[in-house]
């Protein structure tokens, strides 16, 4: 029937499942959120945004209505990813985003939307890795039987995988949000690098999953994983670059300063521990001066508002 046709004169099914993921994100909400929105698995909503399923029309009616707009509208979404100056939606507005129904500010960290199952596979590759976790030890840690974990999951590598947009998912939104709370270019630098100390804190364990087995991905979820990583890595790129225009950063190395500022981020699972000496906010304070000295800011006045 016509109403569950494909989408066929149109972008090719990678650019329609890339389109609905910036979309899904501009909006502010989860990939678990959106696929319990349209009635699907987070599975079948993954492999949508991944063009490895042809997105019918039925289905693109279902994800503009769950996320209050048309299949017109969402189809014209522009990339986040470009390392240029960044769009006004993401230099003006509120830090805080709509999230699972509820107004969500970046820098508060909440209790994940997800099932036991998930729950205890992201316990078991923290204390064992990926590949000494297995479906029983995982079905042990969620009370359920192995074939209990079939039934919501086909794979261990697909626990990988979810978990993994997971993380990319929630560190994304809160550094879109936090890049909305900024009033200047430099601000803006700062409070992303925030954002990204207080992710790999706050969410040590998807960070220390994210930093230590992307090894342990199929090659297309790893190619997949990767995009994700270098679209953060481009909002920070373009954030540093448009500071640099206005003149308020003078490093001559950019590239190489960015880098280092988000090694300096992803390596805190390896020592943070909640409960230390540090708490993460003065953590992601001192970063943030770490960032701004690292990339030579010139001050001409006060920092924006935290």
């Amino acid at each position: 029937m016509p109403a569950r046709s494909a989408v066929r004169d149109g972008p090719s099914p990678d650019a329609m499942g890339h389109t609905v993921r910036q979309s899904r994100l501009t909006a502010g909400v989860s990939l678990r959120e959106l696929a319990r929105r349209i009635g699907v698995s987070a599975a079948t909503l993954s492999a949508i945004e991944t063009g490895k399923t042809e997105l019918a029309v039925s289905r693109l009616r279902e994800i503009a209505d769950a996320l209050q707009t048309t299949p017109d509208r969402l189809l014209a979404v522009p990339a986040l990813d470009s390392p240029g100056e960044p769009r006004d939606e993401v230099r003006a507005g509120p830090g805080s985003v709509q999230l699972g129904g509820e107004r969500q500010d970046w820098r508060t960290f909440g209790p994940l939307p997800i099932d036991p199952v998930l729950a205890a596979a992201i316990t078991s590759f923290v204390r064992t890795g990926y590949h000494g976790a297995t479906m029983r030890s995982i079905a042990a840690l969620a009370g359920i039987s192995v074939p209990g974990v079939y039934h919501h999951y086909a794979s261990k590598q697909e626990l990988l995988v979810i978990t993994l947009d997971l993380a990319m998912d929630d560190l994304t939104w809160r550094l879109l949000a936090a890049a909305r709370q900024a009033r200047d270019g430099v601000t803006r630098v700062r409070l992303m690098v925030e954002a990204l100390a207080l992710f790999h804190t706050h969410r040590w364990e998807l960070a220390f999953i994210g930093a230590s087995e992307m090894r342990s991905l199929e090659p297309a979820n790893r190619r997949r994983i990767a995009e994700l990583r270098n679209h953060v890595q481009h909002l920070l790129d373009g954030a540093i670059d448009h500071a640099i225009r206005d003149g308020e950063l003078g490093t001559p190395s950019p590239r190489h300063a960015a880098r280092a500022i988000s090694t300096m981020c992803t390596s805190l699972p390896q020592w943070f521990h909640v409960g230390g000496p540090s708490t993460p906010e003065r953590i992601a304070e001192e970063y943030a001066q770490f960032a701004l000295g690292l990339l030579d800011h010139r001050p001409s006045g006060p920092l924006g508002p935290r």
